[in-house]
């Protein structure tokens, strides 16, 4: 096998079967445990494909690809959460504060 063929095949969870497989059900399970979950798009890049940040009301967050824009979308209609487009409503404030404070804690177990 060549490595043109191994490129190819494209990679887990990125194909065309939309919010089926293994990351739609760990997405799913996130929501349930998470609380007020929102769905925030982001687009595809040279090196990623259309991806889905999940971000809960504390903050805490997790990202995975979701079969495209259409995949998003049927995604948050599944699971009752809103979703929103990266680029006209950017980050939430509280995602970006929830990383701060895991970095501030990495850093007082390191020194600790």
């Amino acid at each position: 096998m060549g490595l043109f063929s191994r490129l190819s095949r494209g990679r887990a969870g990125s194909g065309r079967h939309g919010t089926r497989g293994p990351d739609a059900q760990y997405l799913a399970n996130w929501v349930h445990t998470h609380t007020g979950v929102e769905a925030f798009v982001e687009p595809q890049t040279t090196v990623t494909p259309v991806t889905v940040v999940l971000v809960a009301n504390d903050g805490e967050w997790t990202r995975r690809p979701v079969g495209g824009v259409h995949g998003a979308r049927r995604l948050g209609e599944d699971l009752h959460i809103p979703v929103y487009d990266v680029h006209k409503t950017g980050y939430p404030q509280r995602m970006r504060d929830y990383d701060a404070r895991q970095k501030i804690l990495r850093n007082r177990a390191r020194e600790a």
